[in-house]
């Protein structure tokens, strides 16, 4: 190897000794007050800004200002540490806190800060994305017109989503919210939508599960998993959802689809009302502080999205919130509902009646994603969505031993062979054109004859039927109904 054009060690130094400039540098320095639970205080940092990295004297600790007061600066901790006490040194650095964001990121599962929980390699990004960004203007943004498909029946058909749109997943704990969203993420394989999803103050053992889920699924391809577990400072909790939103946003500004989860929101709110409370914030409605609409709706209004001009990209989000006996009027419930455009309510008696996924149509609502649904499902859906909601309302009547006649009694029964068509497995998304092969098999009466023990089975021929066929939703609807009969008959 020919080292003869290289520079030496000795000409990079005298050159850089050369190009020095001799000038005042001025750093503030600030002195540890008290630490505790996750919290510094700290004095003699008088120009500190709110999110901006603090750093000991020796490296020990890294911190993100929190709260100013006028003699004292509070900061969240992001590195535990037991070096740090009263009298250490502090200094800020007069930038925001950041992480690695690119595709290098896929497959891999961070904590907030980007540093690998995998066992891995420290993730090599060539970028950096700030957790805490200002949404996208309006004049940037698009009307949500592209549908998002979840490869769930109740939701693709019901509820449908659109791409850039925020759904809140409402329920309480134990009824299959997480499930849901794992579906969802897993029914995005082949679909070009890069996924984030955030874990928020889970016990191990959840996210464990969780990973163990989209590993099998082969969905970590496509997937980005950021966790802060319940045992983490109460800072990682509240930065998760910031930093799984900074990933999903850098691929949005490249033009691409992604979707972001956030496991659960309910535990960021506590742990943002715990921060707030130990920095010494007035309490508000449940103790939690005033501005805490103003944290989550600064969140999800980053998801959008772009319009053509800024390359068409988009952030659909599925944010989790826990409810206590089905109450949605609670305070963080309600602030949710009323900034995301649509919840998916799960209701507990429909879990114990063994209806699953355990999703109420009746308090579920999607405001934005009609407008993006294919017209042909959209079609198809609304005469079967009228016939269910009147079975509802019919079924109530049966209980109190009213008489029914004939036409009555056979809708019911027609309602509840939709009541079991609607039913779905865990871990089984299923393709929109299955969805258009059993609303046509539905609204034209070719399940009538079934009893509902006999429903799964046909289903389950349809979809096997699906593989062999190249219709796809542009092809006429009379091709799909000759197409279902021979199924059917077959």
């Amino acid at each position: 190897m020919d080292l003869s054009n290289r520079p030496s060690l000795i000409d990079k130094t005298r050159q850089r000794i050369e190009d020095y400039q001799f000038q005042i540098r001025v750093s503030e320095q600030g002195q540890v007050v008290s630490v505790g639970d996750g919290i510094i205080w700290i004095k003699g940092l008088p120009t500190a800004a709110i999110d901006e990295i603090l750093i000991s004297v020796d490296g020990c600790c890294i911190a993100m200002v929190f709260h100013l007061m006028e003699d004292l600066v509070g900061a969240i901790m992001l590195v535990q540490t037991k070096k740090l006490k009263a009298g250490t040194a502090m200094f800020h650095l007069k930038r925001a806190l950041s992480l690695p964001v690119g595709d290098k990121l896929l497959g891999r599962v961070i904590d907030p800060l980007g540093n690998p929980l995998d066992g891995g390699e420290v993730p090599q990004c060539e970028e950096q994305g700030l957790l805490d960004m200002l949404s996208p203007p309006i004049i940037h943004r698009d009307f949500v017109n592209r549908p998002f498909y979840t490869g769930n029946k109740i939701i693709d058909n019901l509820i449908p989503m659109g791409k850039g749109q925020r759904e809140l997943i409402i329920g309480d704990n134990g009824l299959g919210k997480s499930s849901l969203a794992i579906d969802v993420v897993i029914n995005q394989k082949n679909q070009n939508v890069r996924c984030v999803y955030v874990l928020i103050g889970q016990k191990r053992s959840t996210v464990s599960n969780t990973i163990q889920l989209l590993k099998e699924a082969n969905a970590l391809d496509y997937t980005t998993i950021v966790v802060a577990q319940a045992t983490a400072l109460p800072g990682f909790l509240y930065l998760a959802p910031f930093a799984g939103c900074a990933i999903a946003e850098h691929w949005m500004n490249k033009g691409l689809d992604t979707l972001v989860v956030y496991d659960d929101l309910s535990a960021h709110a506590n742990s943002y009302r715990e921060l707030s409370l130990l920095l010494r914030r007035p309490p508000g409605r449940e103790a939690f502080p005033a501005d805490i609409f103003y944290l989550h709706s600064r969140l999800l209004e980053r998801s959008t999205c772009l319009s053509a001009e800024m390359g068409g990209g988009s952030m659909t989000t599925l944010p989790i919130i826990e409810t206590k006996e089905g109450e949605i009027a609670t305070y963080i419930p309600t602030n949710l509902i009323s900034i995301t455009d649509g919840q998916i309510f799960f209701d507990e008696k429909l879990f114990s009646s063994g209806f699953l996924p355990a999703i109420d149509i009746t308090k579920s609502v999607s405001r934005v994603g009609g407008k993006a649904q294919h017209p042909q499902i959209k079609k198809e859906a609304g005469r079967m969505k009228l016939d269910y909601m009147q079975f509802l309302d019919l079924e109530i009547f049966t209980r109190f031993g009213a008489r029914l006649d004939a036409k009555m009694q056979k809708q019911i029964q027609k309602g509840r062979l939709l009541r079991e068509i609607l039913k779905q497995d865990r871990l089984s998304p299923l393709p929109i054109e299955f969805q258009q092969a059993w609303l046509i098999a539905y609204n034209d009466g070719l399940l009538d004859p079934l009893t509902v023990e006999e429903i799964p089975p046909v289903l389950k021929k349809i979809e096997q039927e699906l593989k062999k066929t190249d219709l796809t939703l542009g092809s006429s609807r009379e091709q799909w109904k000759n197409a279902v009969k021979s199924w059917l008959n077959g």
